[in-house]
């Protein structure tokens, strides 16, 4: 006896292995997409971390940099001494300024991932 065509058998392999439990009634990326009240404060949030770091950053900077002019007019005419200091005594701070404030501008960045996915 043939089978009806409307009616098909499912075969069901495994059981899912990742499943995902996301409440229906919150979802922040849609809060951020939509500009709501609550995107608003996240994306706010991630904005004032962020001028955190560079306020932070641009303030180190100017205490090392801002003196130099002074200490360079104070010191007799020694082109050499002022490029050595230029070279070897303040490059690897700034080097090290920049490096530590990218990588606080990712955690900071990481951090708002995490909150807006884990929910």
């Amino acid at each position: 006896m043939p089978q009806d065509p409307t009616e098909r058998r499912v075969v069901v392999t495994g059981v899912p292995r990742h499943t995902r439990r996301t409440s229906p009634y919150y979802r922040p990326r849609t809060e951020i997409d939509e500009q709501t009240t609550l995107g608003h404060t996240y994306v706010r949030s991630l904005m004032r971390s962020q001028l955190r770091a560079a306020g932070l950053t641009f303030a180190v900077l100017v205490l090392l940099v801002g003196p130099l002019p002074l200490v360079f007019a104070a010191m007799p005419d020694g082109a050499t001494l002022e490029w050595a200091v230029l070279g070897f005594c303040l490059y690897p701070p700034l080097v090290l300024l920049a490096r530590w404030y990218v990588r606080r501008a990712e955690r900071n960045e990481k951090d708002l991932v995490r909150l807006v996915e884990d929910r």
